[in-house]
Protein backbone atom coordinates (compact mmCIF):
# COMPACT_ATOMS: atom_id res chain seq x y z
CA UNK A 1 0.00 0.00 0.00
CA UNK A 2 1.24 3.55 -1.20
CA UNK A 3 1.82 6.06 1.71
CA UNK A 4 -0.67 9.15 1.22
CA UNK A 5 2.02 11.27 2.73
CA UNK A 6 4.29 9.86 -0.10
CA UNK A 7 2.11 10.30 -2.33
CA UNK A 8 1.13 13.92 -1.94
CA UNK A 9 4.31 15.28 -1.05
CA UNK A 10 2.84 15.92 2.63
CA UNK A 11 4.98 15.26 5.83
CA UNK A 12 3.70 14.50 8.41
CA UNK A 13 3.75 17.99 10.11
CA UNK A 14 1.52 19.46 7.24
CA UNK A 15 -0.86 16.87 7.22
CA UNK A 16 -2.39 18.52 10.66
CA UNK A 17 -1.94 21.93 8.89
CA UNK A 18 -3.25 21.93 5.68
CA UNK A 19 -7.29 20.95 5.46
CA UNK A 20 -8.29 17.44 3.27
CA UNK A 21 -10.48 18.25 0.32
CA UNK A 22 -14.10 16.70 1.24
CA UNK A 23 -14.91 14.31 -1.14
CA UNK A 24 -17.23 16.13 -3.81
CA UNK A 25 -15.91 19.42 -4.04
CA UNK A 26 -13.85 20.54 -7.03
CA UNK A 27 -10.36 20.11 -7.06
CA UNK A 28 -7.81 22.93 -6.17
CA UNK A 29 -6.88 24.98 -9.63
CA UNK A 30 -4.43 27.97 -10.39
CA UNK A 31 -5.62 31.43 -10.84
CA UNK A 32 -8.07 32.17 -13.51
CA UNK A 33 -8.07 35.41 -15.34
CA UNK A 34 -11.86 36.80 -16.87
CA UNK A 35 -9.54 37.85 -19.59
CA UNK A 36 -7.15 36.57 -21.89
CA UNK A 37 -3.49 38.42 -22.24
CA UNK A 38 0.00 38.36 -23.11
CA UNK A 39 2.87 37.91 -20.81
CA UNK A 40 4.25 40.89 -18.71
CA UNK A 41 6.95 38.95 -18.71
CA UNK A 42 7.74 39.15 -22.25
CA UNK A 43 7.01 43.42 -22.45
CA UNK A 44 3.41 42.81 -22.62
CA UNK A 45 0.95 44.30 -21.08
CA UNK A 46 -0.75 41.01 -19.66
CA UNK A 47 -4.57 42.48 -20.01
CA UNK A 48 -5.55 42.87 -23.79
CA UNK A 49 -8.93 43.19 -24.90
CA UNK A 50 -10.78 42.54 -28.24
CA UNK A 51 -11.98 45.41 -28.18
CA UNK A 52 -15.12 44.33 -30.87
CA UNK A 53 -16.51 42.12 -27.71
CA UNK A 54 -15.61 44.75 -25.77
CA UNK A 55 -18.17 47.13 -27.45
CA UNK A 56 -20.76 44.75 -27.65
CA UNK A 57 -20.20 44.30 -23.50
CA UNK A 58 -20.65 47.62 -23.22
CA UNK A 59 -23.87 47.95 -25.52
CA UNK A 60 -25.25 45.18 -23.74
CA UNK A 61 -24.40 46.34 -20.16
CA UNK A 62 -25.89 49.96 -21.56
CA UNK A 63 -28.97 48.41 -22.03
CA UNK A 64 -29.25 46.93 -18.71
CA UNK A 65 -28.36 50.17 -17.13
CA UNK A 66 -31.35 51.91 -19.12
CA UNK A 67 -33.57 49.19 -17.90
CA UNK A 68 -32.94 49.84 -14.60
CA UNK A 69 -33.67 53.38 -15.19
CA UNK A 70 -36.74 52.87 -17.19
CA UNK A 71 -37.78 50.33 -14.44
CA UNK A 72 -37.08 53.66 -11.31
CA UNK A 73 -39.15 55.91 -13.31
CA UNK A 74 -42.03 53.13 -13.32
CA UNK A 75 -41.62 53.01 -9.86
CA UNK A 76 -41.93 56.63 -8.72
CA UNK A 77 -45.22 57.09 -11.37
CA UNK A 78 -46.89 53.77 -10.03
CA UNK A 79 -46.50 54.54 -6.57
CA UNK A 80 -47.78 58.37 -7.56
CA UNK A 81 -50.61 57.59 -9.69
CA UNK A 82 -51.67 54.08 -7.98
CA UNK A 83 -51.15 53.99 -4.73
CA UNK A 84 -51.86 50.64 -3.01
CA UNK A 85 -53.45 52.20 0.47
CA UNK A 86 -56.12 53.64 -1.08
CA UNK A 87 -59.30 51.46 -2.57
CA UNK A 88 -59.84 47.93 -1.83
CA UNK A 89 -57.50 45.03 -1.02
CA UNK A 90 -57.23 43.78 -4.70
CA UNK A 91 -55.77 47.24 -5.47
CA UNK A 92 -53.29 47.29 -2.68
CA UNK A 93 -52.41 43.15 -3.94
CA UNK A 94 -51.89 44.89 -7.58
CA UNK A 95 -49.88 47.61 -6.19
CA UNK A 96 -47.83 45.65 -4.19
CA UNK A 97 -46.97 43.37 -7.87
CA UNK A 98 -46.49 46.53 -9.75
CA UNK A 99 -43.95 47.94 -7.46
CA UNK A 100 -42.49 44.53 -6.53
CA UNK A 101 -41.58 44.05 -10.11
CA UNK A 102 -40.41 47.38 -10.88
CA UNK A 103 -37.77 47.39 -7.79
CA UNK A 104 -37.01 43.91 -9.22
CA UNK A 105 -36.44 44.98 -12.52
CA UNK A 106 -34.14 48.34 -11.12
CA UNK A 107 -31.88 46.02 -8.92
CA UNK A 108 -31.61 43.25 -11.58
CA UNK A 109 -30.42 45.63 -14.66
CA UNK A 110 -27.71 47.37 -12.32
CA UNK A 111 -26.86 43.76 -11.17
CA UNK A 112 -26.02 42.08 -14.86
CA UNK A 113 -24.89 44.76 -16.28
CA UNK A 114 -22.24 45.25 -13.22
CA UNK A 115 -21.72 41.45 -13.89
CA UNK A 116 -20.75 42.49 -17.42
CA UNK A 117 -19.00 44.92 -16.95
CA UNK A 118 -16.53 43.59 -14.44
CA UNK A 119 -16.37 40.23 -16.19
CA UNK A 120 -15.29 41.62 -20.02
CA UNK A 121 -14.10 45.13 -19.48
CA UNK A 122 -12.38 44.93 -16.35
CA UNK A 123 -8.74 43.41 -16.17
CA UNK A 124 -8.35 41.22 -13.34
CA UNK A 125 -4.56 42.32 -12.39
CA UNK A 126 -3.55 41.60 -9.17
CA UNK A 127 -2.21 44.43 -6.68
CA UNK A 128 -0.04 43.57 -3.45
CA UNK A 129 0.11 46.00 -1.32
CA UNK A 130 2.61 45.61 2.06
CA UNK A 131 1.49 47.63 5.24
CA UNK A 132 3.89 49.74 7.16
CA UNK A 133 3.26 52.49 9.24
CA UNK A 134 -0.24 54.15 9.48
CA UNK A 135 0.87 57.70 7.73
CA UNK A 136 1.89 56.95 4.06
CA UNK A 137 4.94 58.49 3.02
CA UNK A 138 4.73 60.57 0.25
CA UNK A 139 6.26 57.59 -2.29
CA UNK A 140 3.15 55.45 -1.17
CA UNK A 141 0.82 58.06 -2.02
CA UNK A 142 2.50 58.46 -5.54
CA UNK A 143 2.20 54.91 -5.54
CA UNK A 144 -1.71 54.73 -4.62
CA UNK A 145 -2.48 57.69 -7.21
CA UNK A 146 -0.50 56.10 -10.14
CA UNK A 147 -2.48 52.26 -8.70
CA UNK A 148 -5.72 54.84 -9.12
CA UNK A 149 -5.38 56.03 -12.46
CA UNK A 150 -4.15 52.77 -14.03
CA UNK A 151 -7.76 51.08 -12.36
CA UNK A 152 -9.25 53.88 -13.52
CA UNK A 153 -8.11 53.10 -17.16
CA UNK A 154 -8.13 49.51 -17.46
CA UNK A 155 -11.83 49.44 -15.96
CA UNK A 156 -13.08 51.56 -19.01
CA UNK A 157 -15.32 54.08 -16.68
CA UNK A 158 -13.20 57.28 -17.69
CA UNK A 159 -13.19 56.20 -21.62
CA UNK A 160 -16.10 54.47 -21.72
CA UNK A 161 -18.59 57.51 -21.66
CA UNK A 162 -21.65 55.16 -22.87
CA UNK A 163 -21.80 53.16 -19.61
CA UNK A 164 -20.60 55.82 -17.48
CA UNK A 165 -23.71 57.76 -18.55
CA UNK A 166 -26.24 55.04 -18.25
CA UNK A 167 -24.84 53.68 -15.01
CA UNK A 168 -25.75 57.24 -13.96
CA UNK A 169 -28.81 57.45 -15.32
CA UNK A 170 -29.55 53.86 -13.98
CA UNK A 171 -28.71 55.04 -10.61
CA UNK A 172 -30.49 58.44 -10.26
CA UNK A 173 -34.13 56.73 -9.79
CA UNK A 174 -32.48 55.29 -6.74
CA UNK A 175 -31.73 58.48 -5.19
CA UNK A 176 -35.14 59.48 -5.63
CA UNK A 177 -37.08 56.39 -4.82
CA UNK A 178 -36.37 57.18 -0.31
CA UNK A 179 -38.06 60.83 -1.21
CA UNK A 180 -40.78 59.69 -2.54
CA UNK A 181 -41.75 57.26 0.22
CA UNK A 182 -41.46 59.96 2.69
CA UNK A 183 -45.25 60.71 1.35
CA UNK A 184 -46.14 57.56 3.97
CA UNK A 185 -44.75 59.50 6.82
CA UNK A 186 -47.24 62.32 7.11
CA UNK A 187 -49.46 64.54 6.45
CA UNK A 188 -50.19 64.30 10.43
CA UNK A 189 -53.76 62.97 11.24
CA UNK A 190 -54.43 65.99 12.88
CA UNK A 191 -58.61 65.54 13.80
CA UNK A 192 -58.72 62.48 11.47
CA UNK A 193 -58.46 59.76 14.38
CA UNK A 194 -61.56 61.35 16.45
CA UNK A 195 -63.92 60.33 13.61
CA UNK A 196 -64.77 57.66 11.75
CA UNK A 197 -66.95 56.67 8.97
CA UNK A 198 -69.96 55.74 11.64
CA UNK A 199 -73.05 58.35 12.34
CA UNK A 200 -76.65 58.20 12.72
CA UNK A 201 -78.59 55.76 10.25
CA UNK A 202 -75.27 53.68 9.22
CA UNK A 203 -76.34 50.60 9.31
CA UNK A 204 -74.20 47.19 10.04
CA UNK A 205 -73.24 45.17 7.91
CA UNK A 206 -71.27 41.50 7.86
CA UNK A 207 -67.56 42.00 7.34
CA UNK A 208 -66.66 40.84 3.64
CA UNK A 209 -69.94 39.95 2.62
CA UNK A 210 -71.51 43.30 3.06
CA UNK A 211 -75.15 41.73 3.88
CA UNK A 212 -76.82 44.40 6.51
CA UNK A 213 -78.13 42.59 9.45
CA UNK A 214 -81.14 42.92 11.48
CA UNK A 215 -81.49 41.99 15.23
CA UNK A 216 -83.60 38.99 14.38
CA UNK A 217 -80.37 37.45 12.45
CA UNK A 218 -78.36 38.15 15.87
CA UNK A 219 -80.26 36.53 18.28
CA UNK A 220 -78.13 34.08 19.43
CA UNK A 221 -76.64 34.51 22.67
CA UNK A 222 -72.85 33.77 22.98
CA UNK A 223 -72.23 34.56 18.47
CA UNK A 224 -70.17 37.39 17.38
CA UNK A 225 -69.13 38.76 14.34
CA UNK A 226 -67.46 41.49 12.66
CA UNK A 227 -69.26 44.83 11.07
CA UNK A 228 -68.12 47.50 9.02
CA UNK A 229 -70.26 50.48 8.38
CA UNK A 230 -72.73 50.31 5.20
CA UNK A 231 -70.71 52.18 2.09
CA UNK A 232 -67.19 51.39 3.10
CA UNK A 233 -66.87 47.88 2.61
CA UNK A 234 -64.32 48.21 0.24
CA UNK A 235 -62.24 51.07 1.69
CA UNK A 236 -59.07 49.73 3.37
CA UNK A 237 -59.03 53.60 5.56
CA UNK A 238 -62.76 53.16 6.75
CA UNK A 239 -62.01 49.50 7.65
CA UNK A 240 -58.92 50.13 9.42
CA UNK A 241 -60.75 52.46 12.04
CA UNK A 242 -64.53 51.15 11.88
CA UNK A 243 -64.13 47.80 12.43
CA UNK A 244 -66.50 46.85 14.94
CA UNK A 245 -67.12 43.24 17.24
CA UNK A 246 -70.98 42.86 17.26
CA UNK A 247 -72.22 40.40 20.22
CA UNK A 248 -74.81 39.17 21.93
CA UNK A 249 -74.41 39.18 25.81
CA UNK A 250 -76.98 38.29 28.42
CA UNK A 251 -78.79 41.24 28.72
CA UNK A 252 -79.71 40.67 32.46
CA UNK A 253 -75.63 40.40 32.83
CA UNK A 254 -74.91 43.63 31.32
CA UNK A 255 -73.34 46.43 33.47
CA UNK A 256 -74.43 49.38 32.03
CA UNK A 257 -72.52 52.88 32.30
CA UNK A 258 -75.10 55.87 33.02
CA UNK A 259 -76.30 57.66 29.52
CA UNK A 260 -75.28 54.51 27.95
CA UNK A 261 -78.89 53.13 28.70
CA UNK A 262 -79.38 52.97 24.90
CA UNK A 263 -76.57 52.25 23.58
CA UNK A 264 -77.35 48.33 22.89
CA UNK A 265 -80.14 46.96 21.11
CA UNK A 266 -81.86 43.87 24.05
CA UNK A 267 -78.32 42.25 24.62
CA UNK A 268 -76.70 43.51 21.00
CA UNK A 269 -73.63 45.31 21.71
CA UNK A 270 -71.18 46.74 19.71
CA UNK A 271 -67.34 47.67 20.76
CA UNK A 272 -64.45 48.77 18.55
CA UNK A 273 -62.17 46.02 17.12
CA UNK A 274 -58.96 47.75 17.45
CA UNK A 275 -57.37 47.75 20.64
CA UNK A 276 -56.71 50.60 22.41
CA UNK A 277 -52.74 49.22 23.51
CA UNK A 278 -51.11 49.15 19.78
CA UNK A 279 -54.09 48.74 17.59
CA UNK A 280 -54.05 45.12 16.30
CA UNK A 281 -57.32 43.07 16.05
CA UNK A 282 -59.01 42.22 19.08
CA UNK A 283 -61.26 39.34 17.16
CA UNK A 284 -60.98 36.47 20.47
CA UNK A 285 -64.08 36.17 22.81
CA UNK A 286 -64.53 33.71 25.59
CA UNK A 287 -68.04 32.87 25.56
CA UNK A 288 -67.78 31.23 28.94
CA UNK A 289 -66.41 34.53 30.49
CA UNK A 290 -67.36 37.18 28.01
CA UNK A 291 -63.71 38.43 27.76
CA UNK A 292 -62.94 39.78 24.69
CA UNK A 293 -58.52 39.10 24.50
CA UNK A 294 -56.34 41.02 22.04
CA UNK A 295 -53.98 37.90 20.42
CA UNK A 296 -50.89 40.71 20.01
CA UNK A 297 -50.30 41.18 23.82
CA UNK A 298 -53.09 39.46 25.42
CA UNK A 299 -54.85 42.81 26.82
CA UNK A 300 -58.33 41.22 27.86
CA UNK A 301 -61.33 43.30 27.81
CA UNK A 302 -64.68 42.48 29.53
CA UNK A 303 -67.36 42.73 27.44
CA UNK A 304 -70.36 42.80 30.03
CA UNK A 305 -68.73 46.01 31.48
CA UNK A 306 -68.18 48.31 28.94
CA UNK A 307 -64.69 46.26 28.01
CA UNK A 308 -63.38 47.83 30.45
CA UNK A 309 -59.68 46.37 30.96
CA UNK A 310 -59.04 43.50 32.77
CA UNK A 311 -55.72 42.53 31.69
CA UNK A 312 -52.88 43.34 29.62
CA UNK A 313 -51.05 46.50 28.56
CA UNK A 314 -54.35 48.00 27.38
CA UNK A 315 -54.83 51.32 29.04
CA UNK A 316 -58.09 52.44 28.10
CA UNK A 317 -61.44 50.14 27.61
CA UNK A 318 -62.54 49.51 23.52
CA UNK A 319 -64.78 52.39 22.82
CA UNK A 320 -68.32 50.94 22.46
CA UNK A 321 -70.55 52.11 19.39
CA UNK A 322 -73.96 53.56 20.31
CA UNK A 323 -76.11 51.00 18.25
CA UNK A 324 -80.51 50.84 17.44
CA UNK A 325 -82.76 49.45 14.83
CA UNK A 326 -84.37 51.28 11.73
CA UNK A 327 -87.68 51.20 10.80
CA UNK A 328 -86.90 48.69 8.70
CA UNK A 329 -85.40 46.34 11.77
CA UNK A 330 -81.59 46.69 10.95
CA UNK A 331 -79.13 47.06 12.97
CA UNK A 332 -77.67 50.92 12.50
CA UNK A 333 -75.73 52.83 14.55
CA UNK A 334 -77.28 55.71 16.11
CA UNK A 335 -73.64 58.51 16.11
CA UNK A 336 -69.98 57.96 15.72
CA UNK A 337 -67.63 56.90 18.76
CA UNK A 338 -67.67 58.82 21.61
CA UNK A 339 -64.08 58.81 22.46
CA UNK A 340 -60.87 57.75 19.53
CA UNK A 341 -60.53 54.41 18.09
CA UNK A 342 -57.54 52.34 18.64
CA UNK A 343 -54.45 53.47 20.46
CA UNK A 344 -55.23 57.57 19.55
CA UNK A 345 -51.72 58.83 20.21
CA UNK A 346 -52.39 61.62 18.92
CA UNK A 347 -55.79 62.32 20.28
CA UNK A 348 -55.42 60.99 23.59
CA UNK A 349 -56.59 63.65 26.41
CA UNK A 350 -58.16 65.99 23.85
CA UNK A 351 -61.67 67.52 24.08
CA UNK A 352 -63.36 65.57 21.14
CA UNK A 353 -64.91 68.75 18.91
Amino acid sequence: MTDNNETSGATPEDEGRVPKRVIGTPSPVGTQELLPGDEPEQGGTGYVLDEKKARRAERVAAAFFTLSFVAGIAFIVFYAVWPGHVGNINRAARSNYTLGTAMTLILLGLAVGLTIWVRHLVTTKEIVQERHSISSTPEDRAVFNQYLQEGSRESGLGQRRLLRRTLLLAAAPLGLLPLVLLRDLGPLPEKKLRHTAWKNGTRLVVDGTGQPLKASDFNSPGSIITVVPEGAEDNLDEIATGAVLLLNLPVDQLKVKKGRENWHVGGIIAYSKICTHVGCPAALFEQTTHHILCPCHQSTFDALDSAKVLFGPAARPLPQLPIGVDSQGYLIATSDFHEPVGPSFWERGRPKV
